[in-house]
């Protein structure tokens, strides 16, 4: 690579290194119109850097660094898979959220920082609780599995009506299991919203949920690494992007105790509606709208009388 591509003092690749990876890879990204040259090489990095769970400038650093054999066609495919248009946590398989590494792909949404914010304020809320907790859409199980990790909480079910997203849920919570990441038992369950709640004939000290809230019509207006790899089931909502939130609202308000919290992520152009439904139903009280890391309207909290 010349120093315009890969940039003054990078190491020179020798044979089964880290920087022969990159390399590889870089000529497979450059097959894609989605990557000028200047970026293959950033590109090829942080595939590397998602297989090893470190850093973006590890590769860099590391360049010499002798990769294991069964790392190569891992990462070809993974550059194959990003060249094709996939999200780079699809291409490798594996996403982030806090402190956690969870298998995903494309039965999931891809967990966002954003929603990182969510279990922040369920934790801040629920200081102490040692109450149920239900996570509704439970997809790759991040929401439900983070708060199993650092809250106090007797129990958290994981909801999903995708048997496709609770494999992955599943999958997930048995690796967390093994590692003794788990503080509190988790449990996933089919079905709709909180039907599986009332099928267990109990009631939840919070009810927490990253539903469908984007509208059919607006299907077009998302990039195309969404709208093209992740699941429809978890992104639309007929009304405008606001029927599933409603009968959540709804639902919750049957499902929890006296006191309990309700946490919903919504659209931040639609937080105001949200907002208002939940005001609007006298079983709630203490409805707040929280913002996300860029200032937006995100999160709408409120409080089961």
């Amino acid at each position: 690579m010349s120093d315009g591509v890969r940039g003054k003092g990078d190491a020179v690749a020798t044979p089964g290194s880290v920087a022969a990876l990159v390399d590889e890879l870089a000529e497979l990204l450059a097959v894609s119109d989605r990557f000028a040259a200047r970026d293959t090489i950033a590109e090829a990095r942080e595939i590397i850097a998602a297989f090893y769970d470190v850093p973006r400038f590890w590769p860099a650093a590391n360049a010499h660094v002798r990769v294991e054999s069964e790392m190569w066609p891992r990462a070809r495919a993974a550059a194959q898979k990003r060249a094709r248009g996939a999200p780079l946590a699809y291409a490798v398989g594996r996403a982030n959220f806090r402190h956690l590494t969870l298998d995903i792909d494309e039965r999931v949404l891809i967990p966002r920082p954003e929603t990182e914010l969510l279990v922040d304020l369920v934790l801040e809320r629920a200081v102490g609780q040692r109450e149920l907790v239900v996570d509704v859409g439970t997809g790759s199980g991040a929401i439900a599995l983070a708060l199993a990790s650092e809250g106090d909480f007797a129990e958290v079910l994981g909801t999903d009506v995708s048997l496709d997203a609770l494999a992955v849920a599943h999958a997930n919570r048995r690796i967390l299991a093994a590692r003794g990441a788990l503080r509190a038992e988790v449990s996933l369950a089919h079905g709709s919203l909180l039907a599986p709640l009332r099928a267990r004939q109990q009631r939840a000290g919070v009810v927490v949920s990253n539903p469908p809230y984007i509208a059919f019509d607006e299907a077009r207006d998302l990039p195309a690494d969404v709208r093209d790899w992740e699941p429809p089931v978890a992104l639309f909502s007929s009304g405008q992007g606001l029927d599933i939130s409603a009968q959540l609202v709804r639902e919750a308000a049957d499902a929890l105790i006296d006191g309990g919290l309700l946490a919903v992520e919504v659209d931040a152009r639609r937080a105001s509606l949200v907002a208002e439904l939940v005001a609007r139903d006298t079983r709630y009280h203490a409805v707040s709208v929280h913002l996300d890391l860029t200032g937006r309207e995100r999160f709408v909290l409120a409080t089961r009388r």
